[in-house]
């Protein structure tokens, strides 16, 4: 079966077609049936070929050039209906803020989109759109993370914002991403243009985890070439552990790849908090933390 993603808006979530028999390229605009009616969607994804019983729908056909003008003059209108949705948002002093508008391609319904603080009572300003636009009319409310995705920018690494490129759905992030990451818990550097924890926090996740299960925990004990010492510092990305001597009150500390003192340490603890000895089997090296171990 020859799939095909499309998107209907350039923001939009890719939805899967079947293009048997179709030549498509990134881009490319096609016919598509929706709940409602007939759509224009372009080509998100080089298409490929996948062995699925899953029940999917097919692109009707290569949209035409009078379509793709439709299209074009369907846009055009959606920024004039925007700026007079605003207008009469003004005039009825709703506390809302407009992000984006809709049409659909038979030009039935127009869909806006906004924000608010609160729940909005839109029942005579959507009296007003009808009659201005002789449309269906819907008011969708959107949080923070819909408004980025709509708006689209750039993010702090220098690319296309995650949301409006290539994410479909948002999955939940929190702090508890950061702090395995070993991040700083700093808002203007944890926070993405929305003004929420960013997406990307949750695109490693699972590398983190596996890290995390191989490797000690901050204040734990290990064991070295040349005995025991406490992990001060992990790098989950390098795998590197920074572990710290202790010898006749001198203070020592050495980095470590975690693949050459693994093997010594197959049997510890793995979460090994607050210097708790797991070694009491096994005699010092070449010193001992003292009172310095039980630290947490």
């Amino acid at each position: 079966m020859k799939i095909v993603n499309l998107r209907t808006r350039d923001a939009g979530v890719t939805m899967r077609y079947r293009c048997d028999g179709l030549s498509l390229a990134l881009g490319d605009a096609v016919m598509i049936d929706t709940e409602l009616c007939e759509e224009i969607a372009f080509v998100a994804q080089e298409p490929y070929t996948e062995e699925t019983n899953e029940k999917i729908p097919s692109v009707k056909r290569m949209a035409s050039e009078k379509e793709l003008d439709k299209y074009y003059d369907i846009c055009s209108k959606e920024k004039d209906a925007f700026f007079k949705c605003k207008e009469l948002i003004a005039a009825r002093s709703i506390e809302m803020n407009l992000v984006d508008c809709e049409y659909s391609f038979d030009m039935k319904k127009l869909t806006f989109y906004f924000t608010a603080d609160g729940r909005v009572d839109f029942r005579e300003l959507v009296k007003d759109l009808a009659y201005t636009f002789r449309a269906r009319i819907e008011l969708r409310q959107i949080g923070s993370r819909d408004q980025a995705k709509l708006v689209g920018g750039i993010g702090m690494c220098g690319r296309e914002l995650c949301c409006c490129s290539f994410l479909n759905r948002f999955a939940p992030v929190n702090l508890k991403l950061a702090r395995s990451q070993g991040l700083s818990l700093n808002p203007g550097k944890l926070n993405g243009s929305c003004g929420r924890l960013m997406c990307c926090l949750q695109f490693e996740k699972e590398a983190y985890d596996d890290a995390h299960k191989r490797l000690p925990e901050p204040g734990g004990r290990v064991r070295t070439p040349v005995g025991k010492g406490q992990v001060i510092d992990v790098n989950y990305i390098e795998e590197t552990v920074s572990v710290k001597f202790v010898n006749e009150n001198e203070t020592e500390i050495e980095k470590y790849n975690w693949a050459d003192i693994a093997d010594l340490n197959h049997d510890m603890e793995r979460k090994n908090r607050g210097g708790s000895d797991n070694f009491k089997d096994y005699p010092d090296m070449n010193g001992s933390f003292g009172d310095e171990g039980n630290n947490g």
